[in-house]
């Protein structure tokens, strides 16, 4: 099972294999599972490791797109023929938080050219990790709170930067059923966490595992050398 959208779950409802939630929709796809198979691989390079990061990353963006709201619309195909089609209603924007969130921003640009991102920094106390963490700094679109959000993080572990981020979006009047969330691995503990405290909000990964790769920010920028 290699990609859910969890939009409520409770720790009852986790199967015995710790990752499966009720209510989900879930794609097998032996790609999907290769790709993270790649990323997990103590022996990937740097390039290799890059290049099939974006292509998980270009996966969950593009799935996230599915959550927009769209309108009907007619276009006049090369054969002079009407074709009844769809297309998104303005009021989207992606928010990443600094600095993993980062590597999602180029999937965003390449599905959607214009659309507008914000920033945000959170960070746990360095005197003392194991505080709540705080957002350090927030840069949004003005008008935020009439947007749907694509919060980008590729990491749950905790869930306490994404606790945090989601507070800062409420605080900024952003309703929680208008944020989705696109990560690309999730520990249990921290979707039930974030879920818990905001029922309405939407997750996106593509893997529910007690092992949560924490290595992914660090490979991918190349910092862990």
């Amino acid at each position: 099972i290699v990609l859910y959208i969890l939009e409520s779950a409770t720790l009852e409802q986790i199967n015995d294999g710790g990752t499966c939630f009720k209510n989900n929709k879930q794609w097998y796809q032996r790609r999907v599972r290769g790709l993270q198979t790649i990323l997990r691989n103590v022996n990937t390079d740097h390039g290799d490791f890059v290049f099939n990061a974006d292509r998980l990353i270009r996966l969950v963006i593009e799935e996230a797109l599915n959550f927009l709201p769209t309108c009907n619309k007619t276009v006049i195909t090369p054969k002079d023929q009407p074709y009844e089609g769809k297309a998104f209603l303005k009021g989207n924007c992606g928010v990443s938080i600094v600095r993993s969130g980062e590597a999602m921003e180029k999937s965003l640009r390449q599905c959607c050219r214009s659309i507008r991102i914000g920033k945000m920094l959170v960070r746990h106390p360095e005197e003392d990790p194991n505080k709540p963490a705080k957002v350090i700094y927030v840069k949004l679109p003005p008008d935020i709170a009439e947007r749907n959000v694509l919060l980008m993080y590729p990491l749950m572990n905790s869930g306490g930067t994404i606790h945090q981020s989601i507070k800062e979006l409420k605080k900024n009047n952003v309703p929680e059923d208008r944020i989705t969330i696109c990560t690309l691995f999730v520990t249990p503990y921290s979707v039930n966490r974030v879920l818990d405290d905001f029922p309405g909000v939407r997750v996106l990964t593509t893997e529910v595992n007690d092992d949560c790769a924490l290595h992914f920010g660090e490979r991918y920028f190349g910092t862990d050398q």
